[in-house]
């Protein structure tokens, strides 16, 4: 007869052990390459915010009869 009892087998495993250093190292990664995005995103908006202010303003249809009294 067979005996209907399960069978075990156990498996060495290590001891799993913070890695304090790579968590850092990995946190002032992520950090650089947010600063390195917002730095992209500063410069691309203020740019474009810059070159929008210097273009003048595209005349609308009533610019060719308006007589223009609000001019300094």
């Amino acid at each position: 007869m067979t005996s209907l009892e399960p069978v075990v087998t156990w498996i060495k495993v290590e001891k799993p052990s913070f890695d304090l250093v790579g968590v850092v190292l990995g946190s002032f990664r992520l950090a650089g390459v947010l600063l390195a995005v917002a730095l992209f995103l500063g410069v691309a908006i203020g740019a474009f915010l810059i070159l929008a202010r210097r273009r003048p303003a595209a005349a609308t249809p009533l610019d060719q009869v308006s007589l223009h009294l609000d001019l300094p």
